[in-house]
């Protein structure tokens, strides 16, 4: 399928994510990666924030809001507390699995997805995110191309704030 893979390899794509465990037989299934320039326990606590805000396109995600750009000293994720906020900090989605350091898995509008840190040798992160949905919405092409769209951004924000910290 277009825009299901970017930026992994068919290792990562070959790997189990938490997700996995709570949609068994998905209509769709998406993976996203980025290398970060940053250990695990650093860019972490960025992964654990999206709790409060969507870092992403926050003119559309977040009803224009900008999303933190500093650490806002959270406690740590427990399962069953609002996955995410989005459209001007509206909780959204819940908490299904967490193991702090590690991954962080949600729901949300239909959807699971399981952000999971791989940590190198060489001190550099592969934060990697798998989105699988039981049935699709709207056709899986669509849906692919926007969550694309969505998650690079993310990605690449939540890299860029832990490699600068």
């Amino acid at each position: 399928m277009i825009a299901d893979r970017w930026g992994v390899t068919d290792g990562e794509v070959a790997h189990r994510y938490p997700c996995d465990d709570v949609v068994h037989n998905p209509a769709l299934q998406a993976w996203r990666g980025v290398t970060v320039r940053a250990t695990a326990d650093r860019i972490w606590p960025w992964v654990a924030q999206i709790r409060i805000a969507p870092y992403s396109y926050d003119w559309i995600d977040n009803l224009g809001r900008r999303s933190p750009r500093t650490l806002l000293g959270l406690p740590e994720a427990t399962v069953g507390e609002p996955f995410t906020t989005a459209f001007g900090g509206r909780p959204a989605g819940r908490i299904v699995s967490v193991e702090p350091g590690v991954q962080l898995t949600g729901t949300i509008m239909g959807a699971v997805m399981s952000y999971v840190l791989v940590p190198s040798a060489d001190d550099t992160t592969r934060l990697l995110l798998k989105l699988v949905m039981a049935r699709s919405p709207v056709a899986p092409q669509l849906l692919c191309l926007g969550d694309l769209v969505m998650v690079r951004k993310q990605l690449k924000t939540l890299a860029q704030l832990a490699e600068s910290r």
